[in-house]
């Protein structure tokens, strides 16, 4: 495909078959184009990832790359209206096939390889360790979570402080059932292993460059410093990941993370229909008790998650829909 556009880039500078067949083939290209960025949209949202038109040199959400592509179809329209072909009998459509030729056989040469998987440095960022035992034991069924209604907020050094409470404490209902979440794959954050499946978790999705992603990360700092959280884990994207530090340094966030080759598989963990970033999701032994995603009817909301967790609430909410 990368040879074919690099030939049609050159041939749009030539007059062998231009109207009759060059353009042509580039609109028909383009609309294709559109038509995948338009289900890509409507499956994962339109300002979510990178449409991948330029890799990782000049990064475009499929919603500016849909609206490069209509600017770039009313071009070769007028081009289409004001150019034309050679003269009957002058056309040679052997130079098409040489241009084409010569673009394949560039791009293998430059390109020989392509590998499955490519290893990505990702930067260093002290993160402080996270006790598992530091929240409610999930099979204890006598645990006891205190009432957060009168919380007052910490400094922002929360490892080794816990936070006030209010005296009156709640006792929670038994813990539910242990099972197998589509989370429970993932067990290497940070270099330690963690099994998300057991006890209390937030698991967040991220993508470092996404400016609704890090308004959720702040909002979670904000509340852990009212009360007392669960330990958390972010699954980030494979995206924009030379912003990865520049995330936990504006966030504060200190939740220790895992990075997710995998882009459609990264979409399918938010959920099903038009899944979008950020998602936010509240486990216990498995069972997704409260669910955030997009920037929608679903939007993460601070103050809900904090109200499920000081409940104990052990079932699936309303808004656990998957």
């Amino acid at each position: 495909i990368i040879a074919m556009e690099t030939a049609i880039a050159i041939a749009i500078l030539q007059q062998h078959y231009l109207k009759s067949f060059v353009i042509p083939v580039t609109m028909t290209l383009l609309a294709i184009f559109c038509i995948h960025l338009g289900i890509q949209m409507y499956q994962y949202g339109a300002m979510n990832g990178n449409c991948g038109c330029f890799g990782q040199l000049i990064p475009m959400t499929p919603l500016e790359a849909f609206i490069k592509n209509l600017v770039t179809l009313a071009i070769l329209v007028y081009l289409y209206k004001n150019v034309s072909d050679l003269e009957k009998g002058q056309n040679r459509f052997l130079n098409l096939m040489f241009i084409y030729t010569l673009s394949a056989l560039i791009m293998f040469f430059f390109f020989p390889f392509a590998p499955c998987t490519k290893e990505t440095k990702l930067p260093k960022i002290n993160l402080p360790v996270v006790l598992e035992d530091t929240f409610l034991p999930a099979e204890d069924s006598a645990s006891t979570l205190k009432d957060t209604s009168n919380i007052k907020v910490q400094s922002a050094d929360t490892t080794d402080k816990k936070p006030a409470v209010a005296d009156t404490a709640k006792k929670i209902t038994k813990a539910p059932l242990s099972v197998v979440s589509r989370f429970g794959e993932f067990t290497d954050f940070g270099g330690r292993t963690v099994n998300l499946d057991q006890g209390q978790k937030i698991v967040c999705l991220f993508v470092p460059g996404c400016d609704h992603c890090r308004h959720a990360a702040k909002e979670l700092v904000a509340l852990s410093k009212k009360m007392k959280l669960p330990p958390g884990y972010i699954i980030f994207m494979n995206e924009e990941l030379f912003k990865l530090e520049d995330f936990y340094k504006e966030t504060g966030i200190k939740y220790p993370y895992y990075v997710l080759d995998n882009i459609p598989k990264f979409f399918k963990l938010l959920g099903n229909g038009s899944a979008s970033t950020p998602g936010v999701f509240y486990l216990w032994n498995g069972n997704v008790i409260k669910a955030f995603e997009g920037i929608g009817e679903h939007e993460f909301k601070a103050d809900e998650l904090g109200k499920v967790i000081a409940s104990g609430q052990t079932a699936p909410g309303p808004n656990a829909w998957w």
